[in-house]
């Protein structure tokens, strides 16, 4: 008989999928059709990441950037012992990261590009934009295939450039939403080829044509990362494909819904509905997955190197999960106690 969670390893686990469905509802959705044993780890996963770029986000007015990275990086070092702050997302995470060999490069990179972003650092081509993106988004999706046992430097490449194929989507339809925040993400460079001068944009965002042409460059940089990045996932276990899918899908629908709105970024914030990311959802059940093709072996994105060395090729680790169906959640649990127990003492 299985060994059942217990209402510690629960409340976690629910804590996490709660960030989780307010913060991302096309992530949520693709993580519904995940393999059960997997749901609670791309939880984890998410609140991990959700929970530190709000500790960035929200930092207090006159707060210190520099005292609060070196904050979320105590943190970090308290997941990696073992020892994790009494903090659901940060004992989520370390379970996580114990369980499946996650390299703490991957976690770093990440709170370096929310470091960035508090920075308010702009990007002047393409190439710089790239960097950003591989941290941000590149390093979520390295940690969640090794999760699902993907460990070959050729499968970790693919999901780095689907996470920036996402990512650079995402700038593609926040340009307005960006602006107000007094923030370009859209490679400078890009903008005066188009006689669109930064600094006057910002002062008074408005769609032009020149402005649409970047954005239309910006999609279809983002396409060509989603080809190669679809490639990639015939090479993770079955029970994982369709969830990945639908997520490339799904990200990638939001480039059709710019297009259709004649790339009107700035007034317009492009949105999939419901019913139609549930269609795609299904469109990925249904579709077989493309076999892997000479572009899956291409040599990574020079931005997404990094990420990719830093994982060691070996044995998959997602054997643990399907041999145990919730080694994860029996984690939690024995890191929550000792969080209680350290709480105790002090």
């Amino acid at each position: 008989m299985r060994d059942l969670p217990d209402a510690s390893s629960l409340r976690v686990q629910l804590a996490c999928e709660k960030l989780m469905r307010g913060g991302s509802h096309s992530f949520y959705a693709a993580s519904r059709i995940l393999p059960e044993r997997l749901r609670p780890v791309a939880a984890a996963i998410y609140a991990f990441c959700r929970v530190a770029d709000d500790a960035v986000d929200e930092m207090p007015s006159g707060a210190s950037l520099q005292v609060v990275m070196a904050y979320l990086h105590e943190r970090l070092d308290a997941i990696y012992r073992g020892e994790p702050f009494g903090i659901d997302a940060d004992l989520a995470f370390s379970a996580v990261a114990q369980a499946y060999a996650i390299p703490r490069t991957l976690p770093s990179a990440l709170l370096e590009g929310f470091e960035w972003d508090a920075c308010g650092r702009r990007y002047e081509t393409i190439d710089e934009l790239h960097d950003y993106s591989a941290r941000v988004a590149g390093a979520v999706g390295a940690m969640m295939t090794l999760v699902m046992g993907g460990r070959s430097s050729a499968t970790v490449a693919r999901a780095c450039e689907l996470g920036v194929a996402m990512q650079l989507t995402n700038i593609a339809r926040d340009v307005g939403e960006d602006a107000a925040r007094g923030r370009i993400y859209l490679p400078l460079a890009w903008m005066r080829e188009e006689s669109v001068d930064p600094e006057t944009f910002l002062q008074a965002p408005e769609l032009s044509p020149g402005l649409i042409r970047v954005i239309r460059r910006l999609l279809a940089t983002a396409d060509q990362l989603y080809s190669r990045a679809e490639t990639g996932i015939a090479c993770l276990p079955r029970d994982c494909r369709s969830s990945i899918m639908a997520a490339r899908l799904i990200y990638a629908d939001i480039g059709r819904e710019i297009r259709r709105r004649g790339f009107n970024s700035v007034q317009y914030r492009a949105v999939v509905p419901g019913h139609r990311k549930w269609w795609l959802i299904g469109r990925a059940l249904k579709a077989g997955v493309l076999p892997p093709s000479r572009d899956f072996l291409l040599r990574p994105l020079p931005a997404i190197r990094f990420l990719v060395d830093a994982v060691p090729p070996g044995a998959s680790h997602g054997g643990l999960a399907q041999e145990r169906p919730f080694p994860v959640l029996h984690l939690f649990e024995r890191l929550a106690q000792r969080s209680r127990s350290r709480s105790r003492v002090s």
